[in-house]
């Protein structure tokens, strides 16, 4: 795919960071591609859900699997702010994605090379093609300005408050 259109996708996916944002959420987007069209869209909602997997990427890939009536998602690609972690990584190759593109690195949970390399394990039944570093810098600064004004509220409302 052009570098154009996953810079497109990707813009998509950023779009629908700020919707979790917004919300207080940890801001990740993801949309889901098929033949150069998003059919689905997630943003993270673990905390508002009170579900640990609604995950911007399951949130998607179940939107996805709905509209396409099928649990496998053949042909499609998912373009994710953030590499995904263990979990949404194992759902994309149990829906048979056939690509994942994501923009920053997670040092901490991700599974696509930075902490473990789930789509590198020859002995998996799908291969999901990855790539990451798609508008990394972008995807990377909102996270970091999301946590830089939640570290800064959190530290004012430690302060004591001044008659």
């Amino acid at each position: 795919m052009p570098e154009a259109m996953s810079d497109d996708f990707m813009r998509l996916a950023l779009e629908q960071a700020q919707h979790a944002w917004d919300l207080g959420e940890v801001p990740v987007g993801a949309v889901v591609v098929k033949d150069g069209v998003v059919i689905a869209r997630g943003y993270n909602q673990p905390i508002g859900k009170h579900d640990p997997t609604a995950h911007a990427e399951i949130v998607a890939l179940r939107a996805a699997a709905e509209a396409l009536g099928n649990y496998r998602l053949p042909g499609c690609e998912l373009y994710v702010t953030l590499e995904p972690c263990v979990m949404c990584s194992g759902a994309m190759m149990h829906a048979r994605l056939a690509k994942v593109v994501y923009g920053a690195t997670d040092p901490k949970t991700g599974a696509c090379g930075s902490v473990v390399d789930l789509f590198g394990q020859e002995r998996l039944n799908h291969h999901t093609e990855v790539s990451g570093g798609v508008m990394a810098d972008a995807c990377g600064a909102m996270l970091k300005r999301f946590f830089a004004a939640r570290r800064a509220a959190a530290a004012a409302a430690r302060r004591p408050a001044v008659e």
